[in-house]
């Protein structure tokens, strides 16, 4: 019966989500998204497992590149592409990750243990409590990965929303250009 009620909340929960997420969706429209108008890089504050917050002013200066990939423990496509750039990272060593997502820090710290993510000092974990990521680029599918140089100017953007999700050799392939 507990265990009832623990599935029957949380799918209430899930269904109020949903419901507010088309509402917002409907409200703006993804040829608005903050990230066409300014191509800098945005101001995130994401949460990292051990509670501590991980900023943009804490990036690394050390990097060609910065990339953010909004993702879902759960989602299928995101779990693929973080198994995918682990195998690739000893040629992403000029790259900085950041993974953002929305769930608890549980999930996402789960997330980064299981696929090894937190054993790389160039990738960092998080959640994004205040939902700033997904609002400032308008994800609507995931995982949503954006690229910026060393300048912090917008490289490249792979929305899944238009058929655009990048494999790990894709990445390697654009951060390595000459």
């Amino acid at each position: 019966m507990i265990e009832t009620n623990y599935y029957m909340k949380n799918l209430i929960i899930t269904f109020c989500l949903a419901l507010l997420s088309c509402s917002a969706g409907a409200q703006t429209k993804p040829e608005d998204a903050p990230y066409k108008k300014d191509p800098h890089m945005p101001d995130f504050n994401i949460q990292l497992a051990d509670s501590s917050f991980f900023t943009k002013a804490q990036l690394p200066n050390t990097y060609d590149y910065t990339i953010i990939i909004y993702f879902s423990p759960d989602c299928g496509h995101c779990q693929h592409t973080a198994k995918e750039l682990v195998k690739k990272m000893d040629s992403l060593k000029n790259t900085f990750f950041v993974f953002v997502a929305y769930k608890t820090l549980d999930e996402v710290g789960g997330f980064a243990s299981y696929y090894g993510l937190d054993k790389f000092a160039n990738v960092r974990v998080g959640r994004d409590p205040k939902y700033f990521v997904p609002s400032f680029f308008r994800v609507t599918r995931t995982p949503f990965v954006v690229v910026y140089n060393k300048k912090g100017l917008l490289e490249k953007v792979y929305d899944p929303e238009t058929g655009e999700v990048p494999e790990a050799s894709d990445l390697v392939a654009l951060v390595n250009k000459k």
